[in-house]
């Protein structure tokens, strides 16, 4: 099999997009998710269990939207930066996302997914056996709270797109734009929301719109932590760490049905995606077509998906992530393994368009290469910040 760097070069061929094919899949997106509101708003009054079965398609449109958002952001929905700008933005209100702020903090989580060193911004809080083990029984159940299933994929999604989104809080150094972008969405989603409230009221606003927002905020944060937080992902030191193969082989093939391929906009397709992030999300099940290899790898199904939840430590050991169950059964071996927490950081990793390989550079004054201050040991990283981001390099 080809190593990564080559599949990279290769895939290269898939990124251009087709203007026709992503307006008709704008179309078949938003007019759908707006026919499903209005329908969940006119049978409130014959009663609200109808109204909430309606509640889970919208759900699954709304984060069709994040996707085409998504795409937008890595500049593969248009051939212009400027038309995925704008649509990304306009999208943003609908999802509550600030999409300048996004796209900034994703481009990092692509650049550096998979770096123990570089841990923090755009994914999901991972700890590794020795750094859990260090720390203090306080510490620790702060952890394990983060990472228990309820506030995973229920109170952090909710906080993340609801709270978190209303301020940069995860850019608060890099200058007025972030603020300006998710300023401009606030005000945007406050005009969108007034308006409605102005045609339903606001209990009929409430009673529709948080359902499905709640639901695909939950839905879109599994869909990230399934991609990323399986057993045979791959995390790195910065010395041995290299972006090709952290992007094949730490991100998962998440093979679902098909009906689910279709509303998470093959997402799931994940280390294709990483791999070569300007890919049109349409073109990625032909990338498993003419490549059949790449379908098993990191494949990952529905079923097995489920068990991912226990996974939160990283043991560097035996290069798997493991629950806390087996990492007491394991202590007496992890133990003695765990000397030395930190590493020094002295290198940042930049994303390369598609097949070129990662630029590796002196970092001055700790800075990322976009200009956001690296995370240091030790300090406070934003809760549920994993689909927090912004624009990355072409890739």
């Amino acid at each position: 099999m080809m190593n990564a760097r080559v599949w990279a070069r290769n895939l290269a061929r898939y990124r251009m997009p087709s203007l026709g094919r992503s307006v008709v899949e704008i179309l078949i997106t938003v007019v759908p998710f707006l026919a499903l509101w209005t329908s969940m708003w006119a049978v409130l009054e014959i009663g609200y269990w109808l109204s909430l079965l309606l509640a889970l398609p919208a759900a699954g449109f709304l984060v069709r939207l994040f996707m085409i958002q998504h795409d937008c952001g890595h500049g593969a929905f248009f051939r212009h930066r400027v038309a995925n700008d704008w649509v990304g933005r306009v999208i943003g209100v609908l999802t509550l996302t600030p999409y300048d702020f996004w796209r900034r903090t994703h481009a990092i989580h692509h650049a550096t997914s998979g770096n123990l060193e570089r841990r923090g911004i755009g994914d999901v809080d991972t700890l590794t056996v020795c750094e859990y083990l260090a720390r203090s029984k306080w510490a620790r159940l702060r952890y394990r709270l983060y990472r228990h299933p309820i506030v995973m994929f229920g109170l952090g999604p909710a906080y993340l797109f609801i709270l978190q989104y209303r301020l940069p809080l995860g850019l608060v150094r890099a200058g007025w734009q972030p603020w300006l972008s998710t300023m401009g969405t606030n005000l945007a989603i406050a005009i969108l929301i007034a308006t409605v409230i102005g045609f339903v009221g606001v209990r009929a606003f409430l009673l529709v719109e948080l359902p499905i927002t709640l639901l695909g905020a939950s839905i879109g944060v599994w869909l990230f932590y399934v991609q990323h937080q399986f057993e045979d992902t791959l995390w790195a030191h910065d010395e041995s760490w290299n972006q090709h193969e952290a992007a094949l082989h730490g991100s998962s093939h998440y093979d679902l049905p098909g009906i689910l391929c279709w509303f998470t906009a093959n997402i799931g397709v994940h280390h294709v995606h990483h791999l070569c992030s300007r890919i049109p999300y349409y073109r990625l099940p032909r990338v498993l077509r003419d490549h059949p290899e790449l379908a098993a790898t990191g494949r990952l199904t529905l079923i097995e998906s489920l068990k991912c939840v226990r996974l939160v430590l990283w043991d560097e050991s035996r290069g798997r992530l493991v629950s806390f169950r087996d990492m007491r059964e394991h202590r007496a071996h992890a133990e003695p393994l765990c000397s030395g927490l930190s590493r020094p950081r002295t290198h940042v990793a930049e994303e390369r368009p598609c097949g070129e390989p990662p630029v590796r550079r002196e970092r001055s004054r700790g800075t990322c290469e976009d200009g956001e201050r690296a995370h240091r040991p030790g300090e406070r990283r934003e809760p549920f910040a994993e689909l927090g981001g912004a624009r990355d390099k072409p890739h």
